[in-house]
């Protein structure tokens, strides 16, 4: 592969100009590099894991071990080859929270999802009457403001109240816990869907990268995939609708913020979804941040209102993407197929490229935290 090929496939448009934070195995544990104009460090020795990394990143550049160009390492997805280094996802010790509903046509489709229980022949309906009555309404509504509190006056009224809707407009976001420390998955990865659903997506997602503090360092893209059949039975259902196994996907790598990337860069990235199945099916969608109800400062402020993260966090920000396009029969609209290729873009963040199967079928996740630490240990880049 020539190299600007392979860049393309994987950094920013701009990564000659990026500060990229990562994660790769060459085949002795998992090593957090920094991608700079293209050169790979190693940066172990300065701080043993990404989350460590970022507990100590002040803005300069630390000493590291060169790997060499970028494209040298010649990273592969493991459906076309499951050996040489592996690109990891770029966290590791940080939990993975999620912000939901956080855009008007997200709160419609859960709110869909819902009333269909779950049973996406009952979708269609229920989507023409929804949308007409508050679609438009939502996106001009500031969640917790005056107006907000009137509308939800209107929509008990009206019989369209809904718990998505309280999380939508109401003063409180939705944060939950996405997935355990060290089991998301990176570029290149399978990702997983529950063998037993009938009715789900992905979900592309701009996914902000704090320390302990909750200082926002850096954004990154994920996937959090997601069971609309489940989370539509039962929102008690959430947490089989979200962590299963290879259902997070975070990456390629961290990009952090510096005079060249800031916050307003993620407030105004468009993020492009396309999947590609098997059976020749395509389907394209994007998710505009700017169209966001609450700012991402926001939903860290909130996140740690009354929680702490000593390792750090990233969070999830929430998606506009709700897919209706039909995949087989009219009016199911969509859901993943085994085999389908997923690509979550946007040009300043580069590409999260996975595959989907099932969550049996799927890598089984068994390094933990005690196996890091042991492995860590032993290269001697942590001291019992």
């Amino acid at each position: 592969m020539q190299p600007s090929s392979f860049h393309s496939r994987l950094l920013p448009q701009d990564w000659r100009e990026a500060l990229l934070l990562g994660r790769v195995d060459m085949g002795d544990g998992p090593t957090p590099i920094l991608v700079r104009e293209g050169r790979v460090l190693d940066v172990s020795k300065f701080a043993p894991t990404t989350s460590a990394f970022m507990e100590k990143w002040n803005g300069t550049v630390p000493d590291g071990k060169d790997l060499g160009d970028i494209a040298s390492l010649d990273f592969q997805p493991v459906w076309v080859r499951d050996s040489g280094p592996k690109l990891l996802a770029p966290v590791d010790l940080q939990c993975v929270k999620a912000a939901g509903v956080t855009f008007a046509v997200s709160a419609v489709g859960r709110v869909i999802e819902e009333r269909a229980q779950g049973k996406p022949e009952k979708a269609q309906a229920i989507r023409e009457a929804l949308s007409a009555r508050v679609g438009t309404d939502l996106r001009a509504v500031v969640p917790g403001s005056p107006e907000a509190v009137k509308l939800k006056a209107a929509l008990i009224a009206d019989g369209l109240w809904s718990q998505y809707l309280e999380v939508a407009i109401g003063p409180d976001a939705e944060v939950f816990t996405k997935a355990p420390p060290l089991s998301s998955v990176g570029w290149g990865a399978y990702v997983g869907v529950r063998t037993q659903s009938t009715w789900n997506n992905p979900e592309p997602e701009v996914v902000i990268a704090c320390d302990r503090a909750g200082r926002a360092l850096g954004a990154t893209l994920g996937n959090d995939v997601n069971l609309r059949d489940y989370e539509g039975r039962s929102a008690l259902l959430l947490g089989k609708a979200k962590d299963n196994n290879a259902a997070s996907a975070v990456g390629p790598f961290i990009r952090l913020f510096d005079d060249r990337y800031t916050m307003d860069d993620v407030r105004s990235a468009v993020v492009e979804l396309e999947i590609q199945g098997q059976d020749n099916y395509r389907l394209e969608g994007t998710s505009t941040m700017a169209e966001i109800s609450r700012d991402p400062v926001e939903l860290v402020r909130q996140t740690l209102s009354e929680h702490q993260y000593p390792d750090g966090f990233v969070l999830f920000l929430g998606t506009l993407f709700a897919p209706t396009q039909d995949r087989d029969e009219p009016g199911l609209g969509f859901t993943h197929k085994e085999g389908d290729l997923v690509r979550v873009t946007t040009p300043k963040l580069g590409v999260l490229e996975n595959r989907v199967t099932t969550c049996k079928a799927a890598p089984p996740w068994t390094f933990g935290i005690s196996d890091l630490m042991q492995n860590l240990v032993r290269r001697g880049l942590l001291t019992a």
